[in-house]
């Protein structure tokens, strides 16, 4: 049972963090662009996603080699880290910087577009949903767009996430098997064709809705009940004011966030 939580530590160490960058860069990069536009939703999403790869690249990191630990030694082997942050530590004496940053680029490849499809899409969905403060239905709807929104950013992305996890997990056992991204696509495609770039979706997707539909619905509401009661906002007016902070025309049509 303990098997199905390999390297839960390391996620549980940097999604706090993720998510408070990302939205609050999200919010701010908004504010600057000062109008509330799908074209300015995904640029601003894309800001977020770029900067947090600081934290979500290490992170990702641990949580793969935790994952690959002890995978096809026998159970009396000893294990080499003792939780995530003894993995980073252990990576950083070992390689470097460097070394605690491989992944870098394809994660920066993933999460640059893929934050900004996820704001686009949010923005769109709740536009599209109209959803009202004073809607019966305001929080199933922020959840069946926060969940989509999850999902399209992933199916955008998802042939970079395995590369990515293929490269983080590359040395494990003392083996290198890839020296660069474009070789690490060549030898995946070579070796088991281009389904190896949906390999996982699946799991990822059903994961992915519940996810995001929870963490999209949670800021939203937050945010929306902090600020407290405004005058006349609509279509979720209350917390997208309260995610940009953006001073808009009283016409501009707002999303939720």
């Amino acid at each position: 049972m303990v098997g199905l939580y390999k390297g839960i530590g390391s996620p549980m160490m940097g999604l706090t963090f993720i998510n408070a960058i990302v939205f609050g860069v999200q919010g701010n990069a908004m504010r600057h662009l000062g109008q509330d536009t799908p074209l300015n939703q995904f640029l601003a999403g894309a800001a977020a996603g770029t900067i947090q790869c600081v934290i979500c690249c290490p992170m990702e990191l641990a949580k793969t080699r935790m994952q690959m630990q002890g995978t096809g030694e026998s159970k009396k082997s000893r294990k080499l880290y003792k939780n995530s942050l003894d993995c980073l530590i252990r990576i950083y004496r070992r390689e470097g910087l460097w070394g605690v940053n491989r992944g870098m680029v394809t994660t920066l490849v993933r999460e640059t577009p893929g934050f900004g499809v996820y704001f686009l899409a949010y923005d769109v969905l709740t536009r599209t949903l109209g959803c009202e403060p004073n809607d019966p239905y305001m929080v199933p709807k922020l959840l069946f767009a926060g969940g989509m929104s999850g999902i399209a950013s992933w199916l955008s992305t998802y042939p970079v996430d395995v590369i990515k996890s293929r490269l983080q997990a590359d040395g494990v056992g003392g083996v290198c098997r890839y020296s660069s991204i474009a070789d690490c696509v060549r030898q995946s495609v070579r070796r088991e064709g281009y389904r190896v770039f949906t390999r996982g979706l699946t799991s990822t997707l059903l994961r992915a809705f519940p996810v995001n539909a929870t963490t999209f619905a949670t800021v939203t509401l937050v945010l929306m009940y902090a600020r407290g009661p405004q005058e006349g906002p609509g279509d979720c007016e209350v917390a997208q004011q309260a995610a940009h902070q953006t001073q808009l025309p009283p016409q501009s049509q707002h999303s939720s966030l």
